[in-house]
């Protein structure tokens, strides 16, 4: 069995992919999505761009000859190389020093003679030092698409290090990160991500060969760039897993595990007060939960309670309708419009570059039925400051009317291009004190039988259709970032439709909202 670097980084972030990518079948792995691509891109550009700052050789082989490829990087450290770009370097997983003050931690079984480790670190580079090549040594150095320092990468770092040290018989000083936007690189402290990478490693390998994999858990966030999603997503589906429940995070599954709740069915006839007393579940969570399960089974959206404090009674005063009818009052002054104008918001952005590219502005006229849509579009980078002025414009020729949104990002992003662009705060304030996040209200009052709070899960729920069923917020990113290297404007045709279909679905959200409300109050 071979163990390298992108293996146990994938560990931990996910002990099951791991197990999948070495003992399953690779047929079974989905396609690499267009921003996966992407982010393979960017990393390959990433390391172009960092060469750049080195007089570097570069073994010939392909890792797949990989004793080719080992034997003409040892070659390249023995001649006292400045710099070496992708070398490969092995050892048996036996051939590691075990740190003594870890031996404790490991238990005593050891079935991995058979384990070899390779290690392709982005750099070696050559600092002064003895080792068995010479008056020199080497480091590691990984070039990341991150900025910060994180536990993985250096867990990565220090991994590429043992191998290092192994091959040329002196562990190195330090190991590198060259974080993106950073002056400097940062260095990693292999005294103290030796041991806690080698407890890793072994953990890992036990995990690996095991007889079955690690439990399914779905963390749509984490999963959505996983090459095994559509396989992990059946197993859950199958198994009714209550990671496919809102609101079931690890921590809390790991809770009602140990209480024997392991179904929805179970989770909606359970007691919320019991729930309470857990950690992870204080606050509304516990109650919040049930009604989510209850909903699942029922197939039906339910009204969530109001918080906690506002009953002094405890969680049996949560279900009555009659303690809630203040609370659809409230609600419903909040998301119903009296205005004779609605605005329906939403951003598209390209993180890589800071970048806030479309301003999409669906206006509906109530009392006509007549509505059009606004598409503020950045063609350049450059070109944020101008949409942004076009769109301050639009707010104030409705100076009455609501804006709706789904999620915190617009509101959040229109505060942030206003302080960018110095924009005077009489003409932006008044603008966000017509903002109405709809996710939020939705979220905070109502349970839905869905796996997901994504606008896109809420408004197919509700019927609703996007024109490009395959287009996401992930695909515009990779659309933009191609558009900019193209210029195929059908490209940013395909975003414009998709930001459109965004505004039009938070609508009908909005809409089957109040109409939720106003059926309860009837």
């Amino acid at each position: 069995m071979f163990i390298n670097a992108e293996l146990l980084l994938q560990y931990q972030r996910c002990q099951r992919r791991s197990y999948l990518d070495v003992r399953y079948d690779v047929q079974r792995r989905d396609a690499p999505t267009d921003l996966l691509i992407k982010l393979q891109n960017d990393r390959l550009a990433r390391q172009r761009q960092i060469l750049t700052r080195w007089r570097y050789s570069r073994p010939q082989s392909p890792h797949q000859n990989r004793t080719a490829a080992i034997t003409e990087t040892i070659e390249l450290m023995q001649r006292g190389t400045d710099c070496i770009y992708d070398g490969t370097l092995t050892i048996r997983y036996g051939e590691i020093p075990v740190i003594a003050e870890i031996t404790e931690k490991l238990d005593d079984v050891d079935n991995f003679d058979n384990i070899t480790l390779i290690s392709n670190p982005d750099l070696l580079i050559k600092v002064p030092g003895k080792s068995r090549f010479g008056d020199w040594a080497y480091i590691p150095a990984s070039i990341e698409l991150g900025k910060r320092p994180k536990q993985e990468y250096q867990v990565v770092a220090a991994f590429h290090a043992q191998i290092l040290a192994a091959i040329q018989g002196v562990t190195p000083k330090t190991a590198l990160l060259m974080l993106r936007g950073k002056d400097s690189d940062y260095p990693v402290d292999l005294s103290r991500w030796i041991p806690q990478t080698q407890i890793l490693l072994r953990e890992c390998l036990e995990t690996l060969v095991a007889q079955e994999a690690p439990e399914v858990f779905i963390s749509r966030q984490k999963c959505s760039l996983c090459h095994w999603y559509s396989d992990c997503y059946a197993t859950a589906q199958t198994q009714r897993h209550l990671s496919l429940l809102p609101g079931v995070t690890p921590g809390r599954y790991t809770q009602l595990q140990n209480l024997g709740i392991t179904t929805p069915e179970s989770l909606a006839n359970a007691n919320p007060e019991l729930l309470a007393s857990l950690p992870g579940f204080d606050g509304d969570v516990a109650p919040r939960l049930v009604l989510q399960a209850q909903s699942l089974l029922e197939n039906r959206p339910l009204l969530l309670p109001e918080p906690l404090s506002k009953f002094p009674n405890g969680v049996s005063d949560l279900y009555t309708l009659a303690n809630l009818r203040p609370q659809l009052g409230r609600i419903q002054e909040i998301i119903t419009s009296t205005s004779e104008y609605e605005i329906y918001f939403d951003i598209e952005a390209q993180p890589d570059l800071n970048l806030n590219y479309l301003l999409g502005v669906l206006v509906v006229n109530r009392q006509n039925h007549q509505e059009k849509f606004y598409s503020f579009l950045a063609e350049h980078p450059d070109q944020e400051k101008s949409i942004w002025q076009d769109f301050l414009e639009l707010m104030w020729a409705y100076p009455q009317a609501p804006v709706y949104h789904f999620c915190v990002y617009e509101f959040d992003t229109v505060k942030r291009l206003a302080q960018q662009y110095r924009t005077r705060q009489n003409s932006v304030i008044p603008v966000l004190n017509r903002f109405i996040d709809i996710y939020e209200e939705l979220t905070r009052n109502v349970a839905l039988p869905i796996e997901s709070y994504a606008l896109k899960a809420i408004a197919r729920w509700l019927g609703f259709s996007w024109r490009d069923p395959e287009a996401s917020g992930a695909k515009c990113i990779y659309w933009y970032d191609q558009w900019l290297k193209t210029g195929d404007r059908n490209l940013l045709k395909l975003i414009q439709r998709y930001n459109e279909d965004d505004c039009r679905a938070t609508r009908s959200v909005k809409e089957w909202l109040v109409q939720f409300f106003q059926d309860l109050n009837v």
